[in-house]
C-alpha cells in the first residue's frame, strides 16, 4: 500500500471519527431531524457534480433503479442518520462510535437472514465477543436500570441506526454492484436530501428553531459533516479502495473509535473510562474475527 493510500485511508477515518463530535457540538443549537436535512444538503451540493459526470445521471434516471434508489435513501440516509442523530441527543459520541463499529456484524446477520450466507464459529465467537464489548461499553447501570431514558435510548437509537445502515447495504448489494458504491452513495444521498428537506422545514416550524440562532461553531458542525464526512471522507475511502484490496482497506476502519474517544475528550470534556477501553477493544476484537471467519 503507497504512502498516499495510507493517508487517503486515514484522512477518511479522521473525519468519520470527529463526525461524532461535531454532531454533538451542532445538536446543541439545531434540532436533530434539521441537522440531518441540512447534512444532507450540503453533501448533495458536493456530490452534484459526480453524478454529472461519467454517464452517471443516465443510469441513476432509469426508472426501475430510481424506484430502488429512493427505497434505500430511506435505510441509508434518512433513517440512519436520523436515528443516529436523535441518539447522540443523549448518549456520549464515544459509545457512538464504538456502537456503530459493530455495522459489519449487524450486515452479516441481515446478510444470513436474507441471503442465505452461512455462520461458522470463528464468526459465531466474534459476535460473542463483540456483544460483549458493547455491553462493557454501555455499562451494568444502563444495563440493569431498564428506565428508557438517559443513555440507554441514545443507546438504542444508535444501534437502530446501524440496523438501517446494515438494511441499506444488504438490500443495496445487487444495485451497488450494477452502478458501483460511489454513484450509489451520491445517488442515495441526493434522493435523501430532497425528502428530508420538508421534513427539516417541518421540525423547525414545530420548534420555532431559526436559522439566525446558529452560533458559527454549530454552522461549522453541520458544514463539516455534509461536506467533510458524507462527502469528502467517502471520496478518499473509494479512492483507497480502488487501489488496495477491500480486506486491508477495512483494517483501518478499528481506527475510529479510538480516534473518537481522543476527541471527545479534548473537545467534548468526555471521559476515557476503562470501560470504554476495554469494550471498544472487545468490540475490534470480534468485528475483527468475525471478518476473517
Amino acid at each position: 500500500m503507497s504512502p498516499s493510500t495510507r493517508l487517503a485511508l486515514l484522512g477518511a477515518c479522521f473525519l468519520w471519527a470527529v463526525s461524532f463530535v461535531a454532531t454533538k457540538i451542532a445538536l446543541d443549537v439545531v434540532p436533530p431531524l434539521t441537522v440531518v436535512s441540512l447534512r444532507l444538503l450540503i453533501a448533495a451540493g458536493c456530490f452534484l457534480p459526480v453524478l454529472m459526470t461519467g454517464g452517471r445521471w443516465k443510469t441513476v434516471a432509469d426508472g426501475p433503479t430510481l424506484l430502488k434508489l429512493l427505497g434505500l435513501s430511506l435505510f441509508g440516509a434518512g433513517l440512519h442518520y436520523g436515528f443516529q442523530t436523535v441518539g447522540l441527543q443523549t448518549t456520549n459520541a464515544s459509545n457512538a462510535s464504538v456502537y456503530v463499529a459493530t455495522g459489519p456484524i449487524t450486515i452479516l446477520l441481515l446478510a444470513v437472514v436474507f441471503l442465505g450466507e452461512k455462520l461458522n464459529v470463528p464468526k459465531i465467537l466474534g459476535i460473542v465477543i463483540a456483544v460483549a464489548g458493547v455491553l462493557v461499553v454501555m455499562g451494568m447501570d444502563t444495563i440493569t436500570g431498564f428506565e428508557l431514558g438517559g443513555n440507554l435510548v441514545g443507546d438504542l437509537l444508535v444501534f437502530a441506526s446501524i440496523v438501517m445502515w446494515g438494511c441499506f447495504t444488504v438490500f443495496g448489494k445487487k444495485v451497488t454492484d450494477q452502478l458501483g458504491a460511489l454513484t450509489v452513495t451520491a445517488a442515495v444521498t441526493l434522493i435523501g436530501a430532497t425528502w428530508m428537506a420538508p421534513i427539516g422545514w417541518l421540525e423547525m416550524q414545530r420548534t420555532g428553531f431559526r436559522p439566525a440562532e446558529v452560533t458559527p461553531t454549530a454552522w461549522a458542525a453541520v458544514i463539516y459533516l455534509g461536506a467533510a464526512c458524507n462527502f469528502l471522507a467517502v471520496l478518499l475511502y473509494f479512492t483507497a479502495l480502488q487501489k488496495t484490496e477491500s480486506q486491508k482497506v477495512g483494517v483501518y476502519l478499528y481506527a475510529i473509535p479510538p480516534m473518537t474517544a481522543v476527541a471527545a475528550a479534548v473537545v467534548l470534556g468526555e471521559p476515557i473510562t476503562l470501560g470504554l477501553v476495554a469494550g471498544t477493544v472487545l468490540v475490534i476484537a470480534g468485528v475483527a474475527l468475525t471478518e476473517r471467519g
